[in-house]
């Protein structure tokens, strides 16, 4: 498989797992013309308000799109509680407890709405007291006693936060509703060869996914 296909990621790291990158940005995938030896396909990241497809091989993006455009969702990626060790009891943390929390965050662009509005219809207001779309700063400012954060488990993997001895996952109770991470391209469009390798790389790369632990 490698020497069939080589994915350059441009502006981020590798697909479905970010590290420094908040894990939710729409990837934009366009084929370019094979070297002699080894197909190539470009990968970038974008924040549009409204993402759409244009004249693009593939789109990621955390959430169905509104063009004429066909999908395949490759999966759900469930919100975990990020927190310093001791700022909650070992286990789930219910809800309930994050209001008037601190907390740190992500700005209000692809799903994060959603998700708040979800902890709010929840009855918790927590106080977001710091924004940023790069999980490293979020993490630093969790470590650092800032607040804690609601995050999805791929940003939360991708990060290596479960090997932080500072740090504990807790997952919440009630669940909240997961990130849908979705795969796009136009309507009606047959896929080259390589587009349809890229897709096939996608759905493997999503299936083999480490699951998020479970808290008793």
């Amino acid at each position: 498989m490698a020497s069939e296909l080589r994915v350059v990621v441009e502006q981020g790291d590798r697909l479905l797992t970010p590290r420094d990158r908040r894990g939710a940005r729409p990837a934009r995938c366009r084929a370019v013309p094979p070297a002699p030896t080894l197909a190539a396909t470009r990968l970038s990241e974008e924040e549009p308000e409204q993402p759409q497809i244009g004249d693009l091989d593939l789109l990621f993006y955390d959430g169905r799109i509104d063009a004429d455009a066909e999908h395949r969702k490759l999966l759900d990626d469930p919100y975990l509680l990020v927190a310093r060790v001791g700022a909650f009891p070992e286990g789930p943390v219910p809800l309930e407890w994050l209001d008037g929390t601190p907390m740190v965050a992500w700005p209000l662009i692809c799903d994060q709405p959603f998700m708040e509005q979800a902890v709010a219809c929840s009855g918790a207001r927590p106080q977001i007291v710091f924004r940023s779309a790069v999980n490293d700063t979020l993490l630093s400012m969790v470590r650092a006693g800032l607040g804690s954060a609601l995050l999805p488990w791929l940003a939360i993997l991708g990060a290596g936060v479960p090997s932080d001895d500072r740090l504990r996952i807790h997952e919440l109770r009630p669940t909240l509703p997961p990130r849908e991470i979705y795969l796009h391209w136009q309507a009606g469009r047959i896929h080259s060869p390589l587009a349809a390798h890229a897709v096939d790389i996608a759905l493997e790369v999503a299936a083999e996914l480490a699951p998020p632990p479970t808290t008793a």
